[in-house]
C-alpha cells in the first residue's frame, strides 16, 4: 500500500515538473519599451519577458513619470513601468511569428497605463486592431488608470499583426504585450471561427485570492472578484477536481471555490450594462459540484437570460470534473443583461456558480490584401530599405492604408492600385519585384537614386496607366515595349532626357562616343599609379624608422626645429599624458595645434630617454590616426619621428578634455542638453572604431581624460596609444594584458584578458555616470573609501531613486524621462558579463531616444 502511495506521489511529482517545464511554451510576452537587450521577470509569475524591438521597427521609449512609477508607487504591476510610444505614421503594427499559427487560437492582452510619460498631462484615445480587424478602442480615466484589453482571436496565418491606430486624439502607446496559445476546441460560437471574441468580464465568483494566472491557469487568464458587495454564501474544497475533460481547464484556485445565495429558494444573479443594444454576447459558466451531497439531497440549475431558458433542462453539476456552459446563440437586443442561476423545481439545494467568462463577438468585417501584391510591396520594403511606417497589411484595414498606397477594394481581396515612393532615398536598379503587382495602374519613382537600364519587365504590368521615372540616374534606352505604350497612349511615360535614349540605337552611338575618352583616362590613371608607387619607394628607402617600421604618409611631417618654433620652445603646457606632455602651438597661418610629445623627448637622443614602450605607442597611434576619419575622433595634423624626438600634432581643442570641465567652474553651466550632445557625439566616436573600421579597432583607454571637447562643445576621442586593432573581421576576440586607466577598466577583461568592443562599452557607461553625477571614476565616500563611480550609483538605481544620480549643478532643470533612460543606458553598459552589455550602435539610438525626450520638453518649458 505504502510503495503505491509513493508510486502515485512520483507520478504527481514529475506531472508537476513536466507541465510546470510546458508552461511557457509558444508563450510570447513583451515588456514594451525596455531596451532591447533586457529580459525582465514577472516577480508574480516568474513569467520571463523580452524587449519588444524584434517585434516592431517604429516607435520610441519612455519611462512612466516617477510621480506614477518607482519608486513612489512600488506595487506598480509588471509591465507598466515603461512604454513604447508612437509618435510616427497613423498604423504601427507588432509583428508576431507564433510556431505554426495557422488555424489555431490565441488569447492577446495588450496592457496600458500613461503615466504622464511624455509629461503632457494629456490621456490619449486609440484604437487597437489585431490583424486587419477592429478590436477595442483605449481611453483612460486619469493617468494612473491600468487599462488591460484581451481578446481571442484564431490566426489565419503564420504572422499575427497587434496594431495601435491613431485617430487624432492623442499619440498611441503600449506597455505590454502577451500571446498566450489556447485549446482551439474551446470558445466556439454560433458564427464558428468567422468572429474574434473581445473580453468583457471574467469573474471569480467565489474569488478568495490571487488573480488564476499562470502557473495556476495554463491560458494565463486574469480571473477578478465579481463584487465585494454581493451576499452570498462562499464554498471552499479541498477535494480533487479534474479541470481537464472538456479542454478549458479553469485553475484549480478557481473551480475549487464556488457562491450560492443565501437563502435556498433565491437565484443567484449576475448583471452588466452596454451602451450597445447590438452587441452580441457569449458567456461562458463554470461549475463543480464542491459539497458532499446527502442521500436526499440534489442540485439541479436552470439557466435564464432576461428572464429567458438559455437551455432547455436544468443541470446536475460533477463533483469529479468541472463542467462548462455556454449559450448557443449570442445575448443582444437590449442594453441590460441578466443571467440568472434558478434552482430547479425537482431540487433541494440552491444553484451554485464557480467562474464566469463574458465576450463580445467582434466580427471579422476586413479582408487581406492579395498575398501576390504584399509579397511584391514586402520585397521592395526589404531591398530598398524603405523609411515609412509600413506595418501590418498594405491595405487593410482601408481607413488606415500604408504611406504612399493607393487600393482597390472592388474584390474580396484587396489590390495595390498605385504605389507612390517618390523622394523616398531609394537607390541601385529597379528590382524584378515591381512586375508581381497583380492590378497596378499608377507607379510613381521619382527623385530618387535609381540607376541602370529602364527595365522592360515594366511593361508586363498589363494595368500601368502612368510611371514617373524622373529625377534618377538612368543610362541605356527606353524599352522598345514600354515605348508601344507610350505611342498607342496606353501609358503616361515620364523620363528625364539626358541620359536616356529613346531606342537602342542611340544608345549604340553613345557608346562608340565614349570610347576614346575613356581609353585616355585609364591611361593617365594607370601612369598616376605608377608614379606614385615609385614616389613612395624612393622615399621610403630615404627615411630611417625606428624599430625597422614605416609610418604611412599623407600628413605633414614636421622637424624638431619646427616644432620648437610654432610651440614658442615649448612654453605652455596644456595637458600630460602617461607617454608625454602636450603643448600648445600655433602654425603660419595661425591656426592652434595641440602637439603631444612622446615620452617628453624634448630633444634629446631617442635611444637615452623613449623607453621601446613609448616608441610603440607613437606607432600604433600615428598609424591609426593616419587611417581613421570622422567628425566624434580627434582630427590630425601630422606628426614628427627623427633622430631627436617623436611627437603627435593634433588640433586644438579650446575646451580641454571633459574630465577638468567636469569639475571646473564651465561645469555650472552645463545643462542636461549639452551633456547629452556630448554622450552622443562620444558614443558616435566609439561607434565609429567598432562598426565603421575594417577592421575593428578597440580603444582601450575610454574616459573623460580622453574626450576632448571644442568651442562649441563637440566632443572628439582621443588618445589612440593603446588602441587594439584586431586583425581579422571574424574574430570576436583577443588575449591580450591588461590596459587602460583605473576606474574603467572592465573587470572581464581584467579577470580573463579577453578583450573585444564589451570592454570599450563598459569604459564608456563610467564615462556616462560622470556625466550624469559630476563625479569622478572613482568617487571618495563621506567615511573616506574610495569606490567605483558604478557601485556609488548602484544603490540609487536600484531604488530608482533619481536624485540621488543626478549632478546637483543641473538644478533639476532636465526631463526626468530622458535622464532615467540615460541612467538605464550607463548601467547596462557595466553589466558584469561582456555578452549582456549593449553594442556602440544601440547605445547611440538610446542616448539619441534620452535626447529627443529632453528635446519634448523644450517647447513645454518655454
Amino acid at each position: 500500500m505504502r510503495a503505491n502511495h509513493f508510486l502515485l506521489f512520483c507520478i504527481f511529482v514529475t506531472i508537476t515538473i513536466v507541465v510546470h517545464a510546458q508552461g511557457q511554451s509558444g508563450y510570447i510576452s513583451i515588456d514594451c519599451g525596455i531596451p532591447p537587450y533586457d529580459t525582465p521577470e514577472d516577480i508574480v509569475t516568474k513569467i520571463k519577458y523580452v524587449s519588444d524591438d524584434p517585434f516592431i521597427t517604429t516607435g520610441v521609449n519612455f519611462n512612466v513619470s516617477k510621480e506614477y512609477g518607482y519608486p513612489k508607487n512600488p506595487v506598480l504591476p509588471f509591465p507598466l513601468g515603461d512604454v513604447r510610444s508612437f509618435p510616427q505614421g497613423n498604423r504601427n503594427c507588432y509583428t508576431l511569428t507564433p510556431s505554426d499559427a495557422k488555424g489555431n487560437l490565441y488569447l492577446i492582452r495588450a496592457s496600458f497605463m500613461y503615466g504622464n510619460y511624455d509629461g503632457k498631462k494629456s490621456l490619449p484615445e486609440f484604437d487597437l486592431y489585431v490583424n486587419v480587424d477592429f478590436w477595442s478602442t483605449v481611453s483612460f480615466k486619469n493617468a494612473s488608470d491600468q487599462v488591460t484589453k484581451e481578446i481571442l482571436s484564431s490566426a489565419e496565418s503564420d504572422t499575427i499583426y497587434v496594431c495601435l491606430v491613431n485617430k487624432g486624439k492623442g499619440t498611441p502607446f503600449i506597455s505590454g504585450l502577451d500571446l498566450r496559445p489556447v485549446n482551439s476546441s474551446i470558445y466556439d460560437t454560433e458564427f464558428g471561427r468567422n468572429v474574434s471574441l473581445v473580453l468583457y468580464k471574467r469573474w471569480d465568483i467565489g474569488y478568495l485570492n490571487g488573480t488564476g494566472r499562470y502557473q495556476d491557469d495554463r491560458f494565463d487568464r486574469i480571473w477578478s472578484p465579481y463584487s465585494s458587495n454581493i451576499s452570498w454564501n462562499s464554498i471552499i474544497t479541498s477535494a480533487y477536481i479534474d479541470v481537464f475533460q472538456n479542454g478549458y481547464w479553469p485553475p484549480d484556485e478557481v473551480i475549487k471555490t464556488a457562491a450560492s445565495p443565501k437563502s435556498d429558494d433565491d437565484p443567484l444573479e449576475l448583471v452588466w450594462t452596454t451602451d450597445d443594444s447590438n452587441a452580441q454576447f457569449y458567456a461562458y459558466l463554470y461549475f463543480a459540484e464542491l459539497e458532499t451531497l446527502g442521500k436526499n439531497e440534489t442540485r439541479k440549475i436552470k439557466i435564464l437570460w432576461n428572464g429567458s431558458p438559455v437551455f432547455e433542462a436544468p443541470f446536475v453539476p460533477s463533483s469529479k470534473y468541472s463542467m462548462t456552459f455556454s449559450n448557443p446563440k449570442a445575448f443582444t437586443g437590449s442594453n441590460d443583461h441578466l443571467i440568472s442561476l434558478q434552482k430547479a423545481p425537482d431540487s433541494t439545494l440552491p444553484p451554485i456558480l464557480n467562474a464566469i467568462e463574458i465576450f463580445t463577438a467582434q466580427p471579422l468585417d476586413e479582408f487581406y490584401t492579395t498575398i501576390q501584391d504584399v509579397k511584391a510591396i514586402e520585397n521592395i520594403k526589404s531591398m530598398y530599405k524603405v523609411n515609412k511606417v509600413w506595418s501590418g497589411d498594405p491595405c487593410s484595414p482601408r481607413l488606415f492604408p500604408w504611406e504612399g498606397i493607393g487600393c482597390s477594394y472592388t474584390n474580396n481581396n484587396p489590390q495595390i492600385k498605385s504605389l507612390n515612393l517618390s523622394s523616398s532615398g531609394l537607390q541601385g536598379p529597379i528590382v524584378p519585384a515591381f512586375r508581381n503587382f497583380s492590378f497596378l495602374e499608377s507607379l510613381d519613382l521619382s527623385n530618387n537614386e535609381l540607376q541602370q537600364n529602364v527595365p522592360e519587365f515594366l511593361a508586363d504590368l498589363k494595368h500601368l496607366k502612368l510611371l514617373n521615372l524622373k529625377g534618377n540616374n538612368f543610362t541605356g534606352f527606353i524599352p522598345n515595349s514600354l515605348m508601344k505604350k507610350l505611342k498607342a497612349r496606353l501609358l503616361d511615360l515620364s523620363v528625364d532626357d539626358q541620359n536616356l535614349c529613346n531606342s537602342p540605337s542611340c544608345q549604340d552611338k553613345k557608346k562608340n562616343n565614349m570610347v576614346v575618352p575613356i581609353a585616355v583616362a585609364i591611361s593617365v590613371i594607370i601612369l598616376i599609379v605608377v608614379l606614385v608607387i615609385i614616389w613612395i619607394i624612393l622615399r621610403q628607402r630615404k627615411k630611417g624608422a625606428y624599430s625597422g617600421s614605416l609610418l604611412p604618409s599623407g600628413k605633414r611631417r614636421f622637424t624638431y626645429n619646427e616644432l620648437s618654433s610654432i610651440t614658442n620652445n615649448f612654453s605652455k603646457v596644456i595637458g600630460k599624458g602617461g607617454f608625454g606632455i602636450v603643448y600648445l602651438g600655433s602654425l603660419e597661418d595661425g591656426t592652434k595645434i595641440a602637439v603631444k610629445m612622446i615620452n617628453d623627448a624634448l630633444g634629446k637622443p631617442k635611444e637615452t630617454s623613449s623607453s621601446s614602450r613609448a616608441s610603440n605607442q607613437f606607432q600604433v597611434e600615428a598609424e591609426l590616426l593616419l587611417t581613421v576619419h570622422h567628425r566624434n575622433l580627434s582630427s590630425f595634423v601630422g606628426y614628427c619621428d627623427d633622430d631627436r624626438s617623436m611627437a603627435l600634432i593634433y588640433e586644438y581643442m579650446a575646451n580641454g578634455n571633459l574630465q577638468d570641465y567636469l569639475s571646473s567652474d564651465y561645469a555650472n553651466d552645463l545643462s542636461w542638453e549639452k551633456r547629452l550632445h556630448i554622450a552622443i557625439d562620444s558614443a558616435q566616436g566609439l561607434e565609429y572604431l567598432h562598426d565603421g573600421c575594417r577592421p575593428a579597432i578597440v580603444h582601450r583607454d575610454v574616459k573623460t581624460a580622453n574626450i576632448l571637447l571644442n568651442d562649441n562643445l563637440e566632443a572628439k576621442i582621443a588618445d589612440f596609444g593603446l588602441s587594439k586593432v584586431f586583425p581579422e573581421d571574424d574574430l570576436s576576440h583577443v588575449v591580450t594584458s591588461v590596459m587602460g586607466t583605473p576606474g574603467y577598466v572592465d573587470p572581464e577583461h581584467y579577470r580573463t584578458f579577453v578583450l573585444n568592443e564589451k570592454s570599450d562599452v563598459y569604459s564608456f557607461g563610467v564615462v556616462l555616470l560622470e556625466l550624469i553625477t559630476g563625479q569622478r571614476a572613482i568617487v571618495k565616500t563621506e567615511e573616506g573609501e574610495n569606490i567605483s563611480i558604478v557601485h556609488y550609483v548602484w544603490p540609487f538605481f536600484e531604488a530608482r531613486e533619481l536624485d540621488g544620480v543626478v549632478d546637483p549643478l543641473l538644478r533639476g532643470d532636465f526631463s526626468d524621462h530622458s535622464a532615467w533612460k540615460f541612467v538605464e543606458v550607463a548601467m547596462s553598459c557595466v553589466r558584469e558579463r561582456g555578452s549582456t552589455r549593449p553594442t556602440m550602435n544601440q547605445i547611440v539610438a538610446e542616448l539619441k531616444q534620452c535626447l529627443a525626450s529632453e528635446l519634448d520638453r523644450e517647447p513645454q518649458r518655454q
